[in-house]
């Protein structure tokens, strides 16, 4: 099970050509401030998706879901 805050997402099965989501990367107005692991869908549906969150100037809104897609994850490491 995964543990710690997500820090960014690598979505695809190869990852030179993938799509990554980091905390902090520019969105339209907003910038995305949590990715995180659906624990209910993990729970309930026996499925593993990953949801990505903006925030700006109006509030933090769902942006993503990303379900049973090949990923790496980067957790934050504070040292």
């Amino acid at each position: 099970m995964e543990t710690g805050i997500i820090r960014k997402i690598v979505i695809g099965p190869d990852p030179k050509n993938a799509m990554a989501y980091y905390v902090g990367m520019k969105v339209s107005n907003g910038a995305v401030s949590l990715i995180q692991l659906d624990d209910w869908a993990m729970s309930v549906k026996g499925i593993r998706r990953y949801l990505v969150y903006v925030s700006t100037d109006e509030g933090t809104e769902l942006w993503k879901a990303i379900e049973e897609m090949p990923c790496i994850i980067e957790f934050d490491l504070d040292f």
